[in-house]
C-alpha cells in the first residue's frame, strides 16, 4: 500500500515538501501478512469474536462455565443487543448457521420476521403515496416487522445449548442495569440518532440520551438501560413466550394503535423461526456455505457459529 505523508516545513518564501515513500507494512508489523493490522488469534478449547470486546468476554465466560458456543453466541448477541444498539438488538432479526462435528452437518435458522397481517400491498402502496415516495422508508412505521431475534434464540438454545437460556442472557442484564462504557466508534454513530428519529414515535431520547435533550454518549460515557434489563429478565424467566404472547407484545401492540403502527399481538403470537438448509458453492477450493434469501448474506459475507457436539 501507499504510505503518504504530507510535511510541510516553511522558512520564509521557502517550502519544502516530503512525500513518504511506498511502504510493504505497517510501521510496528514485525512478521506475518503485510495486509494484517494483528498477529492471528489461536486457541484450543473455543474463541469468541465480537466488535464489542466486553461482549467477546461474555461469550468467552459463557464457554468456560461449560455452555456451547450456541450459548455464547446468544449470550454475546444479547449484550451487543444492549451495547451497540446502532447496529442490532432483540427489535430485529437473525440469521445462523450452525455446525455440528458431531454429526457433520449444518443447520441453518433464518430468524427473520413477517409483515404485518394487516399491511395489505394496496394500504402500503397508499402510505407510500402519502410520503410522495415509490420506496419503503428507513425509518417510520412502514418499515418495521416482525422482531425475530428472540424467537431464534429459543430455537437456536432448543437445539444446541447446555446452559440455561436465563444463564446466557444475564450478563446482558447485568451490564444494562449497573451500566458499562460506551467504546468510540458506537458512540459516534450513535450521535446521529437524535437527527434520524426526529419528529418520530417512540423513547429514543428518554432511553438513548443522557439528558432527554440529545446529547448522546460519548466515549467512555457509562451508559444504562433499565428498561432493556427489565425486557430481557422477563425473557429469561418466562421464555420467548413472554416476548411473543405476553406483556412486551401487549405494550407494542398498544404503542402500534397509538401511533399509527401496523404491528400487531396477532402478528406476534403467529412468529415462527424457519429451519433451512444452507445453500453453498465451490470457491477456491473451499466449500462456502450461506442462508439461501430472504437474507443478505450471498451478496455480503456469512455469519457461521460452530457447536462442537463431541464435548458433549
Amino acid at each position: 500500500m501507499w504510505r503518504v505523508r504530507w510535511i510541510k516545513f516553511s522558512f520564509g518564501l521557502l517550502t519544502l515538501l516530503v512525500v513518504g515513500l511506498r511502504l510493504n507494512a505497517q510501521i510496528d508489523r514485525i512478521t506475518g501478512k503485510n495486509f494484517a493490522t494483528r498477529s492471528e488469534v489461536l486457541a484450543r478449547h473455543g474463541m469468541v469474536c465480537t466488535s464489542v470486546p466486553a461482549a467477546t468476554e461474555v461469550g468467552i465466560d459463557i464457554l468456560q462455565r461449560g455452555g456451547s458456543a450456541v450459548d455464547a453466541a446468544i449470550a454475546a448477541n444479547a449484550t451487543l443487543g444492549l451495547m451497540e444498539p446502532v447496529s442490532n438488538g432483540i427489535g430485529g432479526d437473525l440469521f445462523a448457521i450452525v455446525y455440528s462435528a458431531k454429526e457433520n452437518k449444518l443447520y441453518g435458522i433464518n430468524g427473520s420476521g413477517r409483515s404485518p397481517l394487516g399491511l395489505s400491498y394496496d394500504q402500503i402502496k397508499a402510505e407510500l403515496a402519502k410520503l410522495h415516495r415509490e420506496t419503503i422508508p428507513p425509518t417510520g412505521m412502514l418499515p418495521i416487522s416482525v422482531p425475530g431475534t428472540v424467537d431464534a434464540w429459543a430455537e437456536l438454545h432448543k437445539r444446541f445449548g447446555k446452559l440455561n437460556l436465563s444463564d446466557d442472557i444475564a450478563p446482558a442484564i447485568r451490564y444494562a442495569e449497573e451500566g458499562f462504557p460506551v467504546t468510540e466508534l458506537i458512540a459516534y454513530y450513535w450521535g446521529f440518532g437524535p437527527r434520524l428519529y426526529k419528529g418520530l414515535p417512540g423513547g429514543f431520547l428518554e432511553t438513548y440520551t443522557l439528558d432527554e435533550k440529545g446529547r448522546t454518549p460519548a466515549k467512555g460515557d457509562i451508559f444504562k438501560n433499565p428498561a432493556l434489563a427489565k425486557t430481557l429478565r422477563l425473557i429469561a424467566e418466562k421464555g420467548r413466550d413472554a416476548f411473543y404472547k405476553g406483556e412486551i407484545a401487549d405494550k407494542i401492540d398498544e404503542f402500534m394503535r397509538a401511533n399509527g403502527g401496523f404491528l400487531r399481538k396477532a402478528d406476534f403470537e403467529k412468529h415462527i423461526s424457519t429451519w433451512v438448509e444452507p445453500v453453498s458453492t465451490s470457491y477456491r477450493g473451499y466449500d462456502v456455505f450461506e442462508l439461501p434469501p430472504n437474507g443478505q448474506g450471498i451478496r455480503h459475507g456469512a455469519q457461521f457459529t460452530r457447536y462442537d457436539a463431541r464435548d458433549d
